[in-house]
């Protein structure tokens, strides 16, 4: 999928540069690409896993050039990867109120979110995946659906079996961290990304890195 020359505004870039996340900046503007075309449907765009708001601000800003919002869930407590004692923790998110030590990354984002000006643009839900979900409810909901929340298989199977079912038709199914290989990375993204193209109502549009963008076709999940 060609970026069309679209670029997101300046600050809603430098934002992101500076936000703390994993996203780097040629999948975000792969993902900002996605959204942007995903608001010509007018519809809201969804994202599994917020952490601290990196890619949000890329969503919101599409969101605002669409005339839409972004809904971004997340429990705000780190995927498994983020805990105490694993490879992506960062002690400056832990809660000091938490006796486990737990992550408590909702008071960043919101900082982030608000540092940028965006906060009008995004509904945050704080909360599970699988829960949200079945509050939410309903076909052809969202015009986009980012998938980037925990990456054992139950969680991502969760998530895509909570959401996709409520991607509208010609909406992009966006999924990170799909890595062919197991020696990059976990597994869980990449045997999301074969299911939807094994539905027969999906077909790829892009791949950025890890960044795999795909147009639902016709109904079904």
């Amino acid at each position: 999928m060609a970026h069309d020359g679209l670029e997101p505004a300046p600050e809603a870039l430098a934002a992101f540069r500076a936000a703390k996340g994993f996203m780097p900046a040629d999948e975000g503007l792969a993902l900002y690409a996605a959204a942007v075309e995903a608001g010509r449907l007018r519809l809201p765009l969804l994202e599994i896993g917020t952490y601290c708001g990196r890619s949000t601000l890329l969503l919101a800003d599409a969101a605002r050039r669409s005339g839409t919002v972004v809904v971004t869930v997340d429990h705000h407590r780190g995927s498994e990867e983020q805990q105490p004692g694993w490879e992506f923790h960062d002690a400056e998110l832990a809660d000091p109120r938490d006796a486990a030590g737990r992550l408590d990354t909702l008071p960043v984002f919101r900082r982030t979110l608000a540092a940028a000006g965006l906060e009008e643009h995004v509904v945050a839900v704080v909360g599970r995946s699988p829960q949200a979900a079945s509050v939410f409810g309903g076909a052809e909901r969202f015009g986009l659906v980012f998938i980037d929340g925990g990456h054992t298989d139950a969680h991502a199977t969760a998530d895509y079996e909570g959401w996709v079912p409520q991607l509208a038709t010609n909406g992009l199914l966006v999924i990170h961290d799909v890595f062919p290989d197991p020696a990059d990375g976990g597994q869980a993204p990449f045997r999301l990304w074969q299911r939807a193209r094994n539905t027969g109502v999906f077909e790829d549009i892009s791949a950025t890195k890890s960044l795999r963008v795909l147009r639902r076709t016709g109904p079904g999940s």
